[in-house]
This record gives C-alpha cells, sequence and structure tokens, in this order.
C-alpha cells in the first residue's frame, strides 16, 4: 500500500459506526468573601472540558477552545494539552463559548457553550457562597467517523466507571429521568386511551339521539307541534306587526 493509498484509506469512512464520547462541561468557583481592591473582582474560577470516563482525552482530543468575555484580555483562550481548561476571576457571569477540535481534521469541530456560575441562586436570588460547581453532562457523537478517528477513538484501555471528581451522579439522574419520562408516557398514553373512548362513544350516541329526535317528530300530531315565530319579537300570530313599505297600526 502506497502513502496516498494509506491516506485515502484514513480519511474514509466507517460505514455504519457511531461511537459515542460522554464529557462533562463545567465551572467552578471560589467566592473571595469580599472585593479585591485593585480589579473588584470578587471570585477566581476554572471552566472545564473533562472526559466523562477514566480516559486521555488528548488522544483524540487536539485543542479546546475558551472565547472569554471581551473584557478579558486574549479573551480567546487555545489549550493544546490536559487538563483543558482556564482559570481566571472576576465579578460577573456570562457564556463562553467552547469549541473542540479533534486530532484529524477531516472531523468538524464541536461547538458548544458554558454558562459561568459564580453565586449560588436561591428563591431569593443570586447568594454569594464559598464554592460553586456548575457542571453538565453531555455526548460527542461521531457518525461514520473516520478509518483514523476510529482508531484514536477505540485505541487504549477505558474504564467505564465515571470520574470520582464529577459534579452528580450522571447515571443515577438518568435513571430518574428515564423513570419520569417513562411515567409521563404511561399517563400521557392514559389519556389519550381515555380521550379515544371518548370519541368513539360519542360517535355511537349521536346517531342514536338523532334517530331518537327523528323517531319524537313522526310520532307528535301535526297540532303538537311548536309554532313558528313570525320574526322577531311575539311569536302570537295576532299581535299586530310593523311591516316594510306600510303605515304602522294606530289605536281606534
Amino acid at each position: 500500500m502506497t502513502d496516498q493509498d494509506g491516506a485515502q484509506f484514513s480519511s474514509s469512512r466507517v460505514k455504519g459506526m457511531t461511537i459515542v464520547k460522554p464529557i462533562l462541561i463545567g465551572n467552578t468557583s471560589r467566592y473571595f468573601g469580599k472585593k479585591r481592591e485593585e480589579d473588584g473582582h470578587t471570585h477566581s474560577w476554572t471552566v472545564y472540558v473533562k472526559p466523562y470516563h477514566n480516559e486521555d482525552m488528548s488522544v483524540w482530543v487536539k485543542r479546546v477552545q475558551f472565547k472569554l468575555h471581551d473584557s478579558y484580555p486574549n479573551a480567546t483562550r487555545v489549550i493544546s494539552k490536559p487538563p483543558f481548561e482556564v482559570t481566571e476571576s472576576g465579578w460577573g457571569e456570562f457564556e463562553i463559548n467552547v469549541k473542540i477540535f479533534f486530532n484529524d481534521a477531516n472531523e468538524k469541530p464541536v461547538n458548544t457553550y458554558h454558562l459561568l456560575k459564580l453565586f449560588h441562586t436561591d428563591a431569593t436570588g443570586p447568594v454569594p457562597k464559598k464554592h460553586v460547581v456548575s457542571e453538565v453532562y453531555d455526548e460527542i457523537i461521531f457518525t461514520e467517523p473516520t478509518h483514523a478517528m476510529y482508531q484514536m477513538l477505540t485505541q487504549g484501555k477505558v474504564s467505564h466507571t465515571a470520574r470520582q471528581d464529577a459534579a452528580n451522579d450522571y447515571k443515577e439522574l438518568e435513571e430518574v429521568t428515564l423513570d419520569r419520562i417513562t411515567a409521563a408516557h404511561r399517563k400521557i398514553g392514559q389519556e389519550i386511551a381515555d380521550l379515544q373512548a371518548r370519541v368513539q362513544h360519542s360517535k355511537v350516541l349521536v346517531p342514536q339521539l338523532k334517530m331518537g329526535v327523528g323517531l319524537l317528530q313522526t310520532s307528535l300530531p301535526p297540532g303538537a307541534m311548536p309554532a313558528p315565530t313570525l320574526g322577531l319579537g311575539a311569536s302570537d300570530p295576532s299581535t299586530p306587526r310593523a311591516v316594510p313599505g306600510t303605515p304602522a297600526p294606530t289605536a281606534a
């Protein structure tokens, strides 16, 4: 096989293959206790991207780009080796753009966002807290990766146990969420079944009611039918009514 053939093979796609890489995106923050005199900052913070499982992300991740608020010098920070994180200080919360590049340039970068969290929030609003962790579980899904990327994603040992420093027990959260979804599906299914039964009952009942009305109308003598009204007002035919184009009746 020539070098050109090898390059073409590496860049070709593995048909029918899907690989999922779970990751954690989040930040930690620490409250200083008061504003810092030199710059007014109240917190130090670290934003990060981590693998959910215990593995070396650098095998398949080339670099992670963090776009901070424009008020920070060198607002675009590029981290090319683990840990993929940026540590800074500040006083306000803002959205950070996170862009993940892969070791195979044929795979497009993944673009996402993380809201930097500095304050604990309760019913009264933001509350300063000594230590805050804001973290989300996400998944990068490689659909028909290149052969080169496939080798990177599958090489080496990957422990399928969660990281010990994960902010949440995401496995338990997944089970709880799935239970809630299942219960919601069951409830919605029952409501749909009840509605369908009511509709079916109406389809049977309406023709029966129409038939009953028809039988009632045919069984009544002609004089028993209610007299038709003569327009607006009283239905008594003896009541004088004004007819357009004729003088109104006057008292004798």
